[in-house]
């Protein structure tokens, strides 16, 4: 067993651990198997994290995102920069950040799944700040009348639910073995997806519902038009 110093000891079980969980999930791992494949005994284990749970945090702690971007990103949702600038940025951080990590929703989708406390821990403590500077941004968009008067929050989580669940179609499902697509126009279509139906029309191209066409069901005989009839 090599011999190294408390905090790179502590970074190499935290690097065995990261492997491990997010192969097996938090249940499919035990703290043996870690000091095992770190080449140290348990007890060094315990010496540096008092239970697997407290070592699990650490992991998923570690993969958050670091005060400095979230600095800027508020900067940058404080800023006059274009909201299609802004958001094609947003969905660019998530898809890279997941590309280069994977580990990382892994982690988060066995926590999710096997330990509800640290999953709901982790929502609390970095991902609820997140959602709450982009719901701020969204909500003065809507007080200066360039978005539509929409719940903020649920605006927000659905822009990042676009954007995660592309990744996730593509990574961790499969679709990516038979279709690719090019991370920064995923970033860009997505957020002119989302800007489309979020941003306020101008007044111009408004239609009054008067003037929408007839349905279709509206000049159908009346028996065609009811599906409960024969």
């Amino acid at each position: 067993m090599a011999r190294l110093s408390s905090s790179d000891r502590k970074k190499q079980i935290l690097d065995v651990a990261v492997t491990l969980f997010a192969r097996h999930g938090f249940d499919g791992v035990t703290t043996r198997q870690i000091a095992d494949d770190a080449g140290i005994t348990e007890a060094i284990v315990f010496r540096h994290f008092a239970t697997k749970e407290d070592l699990y945090w650490e992991v998923l702690s570690a993969k958050s995102a670091s005060d400095e971007l979230k600095q800027r990103l508020e900067e940058r949702l404080q800023s006059d920069v274009e909201p299609l600038e802004i958001f094609t940025a947003i969905a660019r951080y998530v898809l890279n950040r997941n590309l280069q990590d994977p580990a990382k929703s892994r982690l988060l989708l066995f926590s999710a799944l096997e330990n509800h406390r640290l999953s709901q821990r982790f929502f609390k403590t970095y991902m609820s700040e997140w959602y709450e500077m982009l719901a701020g941004y969204i909500r003065r968009q809507t007080d200066e009348g360039k978005f539509r008067n929409v719940d903020p929050l649920l605006a927000a989580r659905g822009f990042v639910g676009m954007v995660f669940h592309h990744y996730l179609v593509q990574e961790l499902f499969g679709a990516g073995k038979y279709q690719t697509y090019d991370p920064e126009e995923v970033a860009r279509t997505m957020a002119e997806l989302w800007l489309t139906g979020i941003c306020c029309e101008p007044e111009q191209n408004r239609i009054h519902p008067n003037q929408l066409p007839a349905s279709p069901l509206k000049s159908m005989p009346r028996s065609l038009s009811r599906s409960d009839e024969v």
